[in-house]
């Protein structure tokens, strides 16, 4: 997944509202130490499943992912905190080391 400029970024989530569809939007709020995006990233998820954009691949973008999906379903925006400490990094063969905290806002268009 790569980075898509805001502009486009906005442009989907309009398009979405036209077509009455639910949008979530994953915005990395604040980094610490070595991660793989920095903050104002954006990745945004349908309800159709397409997604857009990256918050910083690999498992950072499954836990989103997961967390994207339970606020779909329930409505609720919600501040997350993902952590990619050295420890958590080298048993799933990252490269980063610093922490994450990302804002899962559901957009009710």
């Amino acid at each position: 997944m790569s980075t898509v400029p805001q502009r486009e970024l906005y442009r989907m989530i309009n398009d979405a509202a036209d077509r009455g569809e639910r949008v979530v939007v994953a915005t990395v709020a604040h980094t610490r130490g070595s991660t793989p995006q920095q903050r104002g990233a954006k990745m945004l998820f349908f309800q159709n499943g397409e997604v857009a954009g990256t918050v910083g691949g690999g498992c950072i973008e499954a836990e989103v992912w997961a967390e994207a999906q339970a606020a779909m379903r329930s409505g609720k925006s919600q501040l997350h905190h993902f952590s990619l400490t050295a420890d958590e990094a080298s048993e799933e063969g990252m490269v980063c080391g610093g922490t994450m905290d990302i804002f899962v806002e559901v957009m009710n268009i």
